[in-house]
């Protein structure tokens, strides 16, 4: 991994690999975001931002700490690259974070994913969360973004159960106290074998490092 770099890049350098190469085929809401650079060529995203339910940012930690909340939502890795590398892409991605943050991920049961590169990064396993039905919109748009004065009431998206992540960030102090705040009860790691989504798409524009 040691020819390997890792720097933040603009949100707009990763939306060729969140549409076209990430299943979920959806722009999300970034904050921060980070590519891994094999022989200076983008071979990787990730990506952090706002969670989309004000209610979880309030239910990991507590009230006092719903602003410190970001979400892991996106990583998306060529296919080639060693086995390790996600793993090792996000561990760097988190000490370049402000500190104090609680990072919270899932992994998604309908990709038969179980969350193995977070167990891998030392994540702390949460419980799954419910399945449930999301008002969709006709062009696929997301439920938050939906036209209220239009009846959408046929047009019902399925979400699926996921394993949650959560991991913190900071001074071994500040880590620990995030940890003593926790609301979730911390659960053995799920096991499985996972499923590898078909992630060929090469994103057309493979930056380069100045």
């Amino acid at each position: 991994m040691l020819d390997y770099k890792i720097e933040s890049i603009k949100a707009q350098e990763s939306y060729d690999w969140i549409l076209r190469k990430h299943y979920a085929n959806r722009i999300p809401s970034i904050s921060f975001a980070f590519g891994v650079y094999d022989k200076n060529i983008l071979a990787g995203i990730c990506t952090y931002g706002m969670p989309a339910s004000p209610s979880l940012c309030i239910g990991i930690c507590g009230e006092d700490y719903k602003s410190n909340v970001l979400e892991l939502n996106r990583v998306c890795i060529n296919d080639d690259m060693p086995q390790n590398t996600a793993s090792f892409f996000i561990s760097k991605t988190l000490l370049m974070l402000p500190p104090n943050k609680i990072i919270v991920s899932y992994a998604d049961t309908k990709m038969n994913h179980y969350g193995i590169i977070y167990q891998a990064c030392n994540f702390l396993y949460t419980g799954k969360t419910k399945e449930r039905t999301d008002i969709g919109s006709e062009d696929n748009t997301h439920s938050r973004h939906y036209d209220k004065n239009l009846d959408y009431s046929k047009n019902r998206k399925t979400r699926s159960s996921k394993y949650r992540y959560v991991i913190f960030t900071g001074t071994r102090k500040q880590k620990k106290n995030l940890k003593n705040n926790l609301k979730y009860k911390i659960l053995p790691y799920p096991k499985g074998k996972s499923s590898r989504y078909n992630a060929d798409y090469k994103p057309q524009v493979q930056l380069k490092l100045l």
